[in-house]
């Protein structure tokens, strides 16, 4: 365990940390902003369109990946930190300080919109809860789709595997994030569906040979003791702390040297993400 948390006094891992503090107070503050009916006049106003709710917490999480992606990874959402840390692309130690990062945030952009608007018209501040004609199985299956689409979307945008890929990450992610939030218990939901969608693109539909290997390795009994093969450190070759995996072929060039860069790696050669 003290191993997976022996980087933490680094300046780049607090940077990230505070990255996805900042990205997420920025967020909520914006998205939970626009359920707001700023220009109601009477104490008791009617709620926001729900097509401008959803455009506006999608182009914020695109906003928000575009400007924290070459930081932390853009991760602004506890559902796919925990996917990256199950499919081994984000250290434990990470996942962890990102969790709470993110907890944080939203809580402070929520104080903060709190703070700035009229009792009027502040309401519920856009807080979300279950349909009363639905059941809680009902609502923790809704949360459990959407958020696999969302993470599912993350996985695939930004798959090194791909060639076809083009264009803007962040924006293919708030589309999902959009999309989502027009289909609407809260923390469930969302990481199992997170971890699932991971889990299956990771396993199913886009393995890594490496992994497999590895995974045979350890699911192959020894000739000589008839047991399981324990798993042995140092196995795993890869890079214990990549954010995500690398984008498929957006490439610059820089004319100077010749030489193809990736956008979306930073000066530490960390991977960076989404949402």
């Amino acid at each position: 365990m003290m191993v997976a948390f022996k980087g933490i006094w680094t300046k780049d891992f607090w940077r990230a940390v505070s990255a996805e503090y900042l990205a997420t107070m920025i967020f909520v503050l914006l998205s939970l902003g626009s359920t707001i009916n700023w220009a109601a006049e009477s104490d008791n106003p009617p709620p926001a369109d729900l097509v401008l709710i959803s455009f506006c917490f999608g182009l914020a999480i695109a906003t928000m990946v575009q400007c924290f992606g070459h930081i932390s990874g853009g991760h602004i959402n506890p559902a796919v930190t925990a996917a990256m840390v199950v499919t081994r692309k984000l250290s434990l130690a990470k996942g962890v300080f990102y969790l709470a990062a993110q907890c944080l945030g939203a809580i402070t952009g929520a104080g903060l919109l709190y703070l700035v608007t009229p009792v009027s018209v502040r309401g519920g501040l856009g807080v979300t809860m279950v349909n009363p004609k639905l059941n809680v199985g009902c609502g923790l299956l809704v949360e459990l789709l959407i958020t696999f689409e969302l993470v599912f979307t993350v996985f695939a945008t930004c798959d090194p595997k791909r060639s076809d890929v083009n264009g803007s990450a962040g924006l293919a992610i708030g589309f999902a994030v959009a999309i989502g939030h027009l289909f609407a218990v809260y923390w469930v939901g969302p990481i199992l569906g997170g971890i699932m969608a991971a889990a299956l693109y990771e396993y199913l539909f886009c393995p890594d040979p490496e992994l497999k290997k590895i995974l045979c390795e350890v699911f192959q009994k020894d000739p000589a003791s008839g047991k399981y093969r324990e798993v042995e450190g140092g196995m795993y070759q890869g890079e214990p702390d990549d954010l995500i995996i690398k984008p498929g072929s957006i490439h610059h060039i820089d004319l100077e040297k010749g030489e193809k860069k990736d956008p979306f790696l930073d000066s530490t050669g960390e991977v960076l993400s989404s949402v």
